[in-house]
């Protein structure tokens, strides 16, 4: 079951995702639009169909029966049903089309929301659906990154609290005591991803876990130290992606003149910020790094109980939403939404930690766990019936949401998950103590 809301916030929702698709488009260039072809992106001038028709199919169409409002919409823009690597070469509509069909599908969704509150039905799917370009601006993000296309810039679409920068590293352990938890989702939780159907109780055992990610001037000394040119402390995947690729630091690092490194975030070439978390790591070069530290990947239980449950006062443990409690997300908590347009220093955010000091589990960088993604026992798909299921048993999970991620569906239960050779994506990591 999914909460009812109220109509104005799945229509600010839905404009808050749209609004940030168009910043994302409108500075692109016919060529930009289309881009060359790689696996780990989609051409935009596709994407942006794809976003419309998914609202389109599954609210107007499917739940409420309304005809198609694009004549070659499920031909073009159903990404189950259309390989990957065809998607360049489609008779897509020219962009102008494609707004106006974008703006169409949204008007006639908020037309349909007369009532205060929105059936539960409808806040499931609306919400869903949203969600759904949320992660597509997500990609949209990544994607400029890749092709280093310029800076975005994202207008707030409500209140923004400046951000405080702290600054500094945070080293050392938080010492966690574990102990018998829900891990997943309840019927009555606000919003349930499939994935996270159904809560199950799971003992975990005490374990120290790093108080925040791995840091670049922490990787660094990796890099330095032959961490990529030693093959003991990479798994035999790990091996073959390292040699197929020749890569030797991570993707968008180099060294300047001086010998000093560099970071690429879209178009520009910055110094390296010691004390900001890498980004732009795989799970084989996570986990790499951890061997070299002599340090692990946490489970993604582990992961979980620490940023969910916090002592009750009485001697045992409650579950919350956050690592913080179950407050909103807000600025002194946490780095997301795009504003910041990159990651902070890992001290900073004092205001997201949780019980035992852990801190920027939500927010910053996405965090790679050991596991690899699986059902839950009790999983049923939803509505869009290969947001999960198809990708069990071959990614790994990754926790907490990016700098870019939106906080409106991202909490300490929220799952997502990666093929293990993905580095576009705005993910780090953080250890735990073998």
């Amino acid at each position: 079951m999914t909460a009812q809301v109220t109509a104005d916030y799945l229509t600010a929702t839905l404009q808050s995702a749209r609004q940030r698709t168009l910043e994302l488009i409108d500075d692109l260039t016919d060529e930009q639009f289309v881009g060359p072809k790689l696996p780990i992106v989609n051409p935009m001038i596709w994407e942006i169909g794809h976003v419309a028709w998914f609202y389109e199919f599954f609210i107007l169409r499917e739940e409420y029966g309304h005809p198609p409002l694009l004549d070659r919409g499920d031909k073009l823009y159903d990404s189950i049903a259309i390989a990957h690597e065809t998607r360049w070469d489609l008779p897509v509509y020219p962009l102008d089309e494609m707004k106006d069909y974008m703006a169409r599908v949204h008007d006639t969704l908020i037309e349909r929301l007369n009532d205060v509150l929105a059936s539960e039905r409808d806040s499931y799917l609306y919400q869903f659906t949203a969600f759904h370009e949320d992660m597509h601006d997500e990609a949209f993000t990544w994607a400029r990154q890749t092709l280093a296309y310029p800076t975005p810039s994202f207008a707030p679409d409500g209140e923004v609290i400046p951000h405080e920068p702290f600054g500094g590293d945070l080293r050392g352990d938080a010492q966690i005591p574990g102990g018998t938890f829900s891990m997943g989702s309840f019927p009555d939780d606000p919003f349930v991803f499939d994935n996270e159907k159904w809560a199950h109780d799971v003992t975990v055992a005490p374990f120290a876990m790093a108080r925040a990610p791995v840091t670049c001037g922490e990787y660094a000394e990796f890099v330095e130290d032959d961490g990529y040119e030693t093959d003991s402390l990479w798994s035999e995947d790990g091996i073959r992606w390292r040699y197929g690729t020749g890569i030797r630091h991570p993707v968008y690092w180099m060294r300047d003149a001086s010998g000093a490194w560099k970071v690429r975030l879209f178009d520009c070439w910055n110094d390296m910020q010691p004390d900001c978390p890498v980004v732009h790591v795989n799970w084989y070069e996570a986990n790499a790094f951890c061997q070299w530290a002599g340090r692990r990947l946490p489970t993604e239980v582990e992961w979980e109980f620490a940023a969910t449950m916090r002592p009750d006062g009485n001697g045992g443990l409650q579950r919350t939403a956050y690592p913080w409690g179950d407050e909103a997300p807000s600025a002194d908590r946490l780095n997301m939404d795009g504003f910041g347009m990159g990651v902070a220093a890992v001290a900073d955010y004092a205001g997201g930690d949780n019980a035992w000091g852990c801190r920027q589990m939500i927010g910053n960088v996405w965090e790679w766990t050991a596991d690899t993604f699986k059902p839950f026992d009790g999983f049923a798909p939803d509505d869009y019936k290969e947001y999960s299921e198809p990708l069990f048993g071959h990614t790994k999970v990754l926790r907490g949401g990016s700098w870019v991620t939106r906080s409106r569906y991202v909490n300490g239960r929220y799952r997502n998950y990666f093929g293990p050779e993905r580095r576009d994506i705005f993910a780090g990591f953080r250890s735990c103590a073998r």
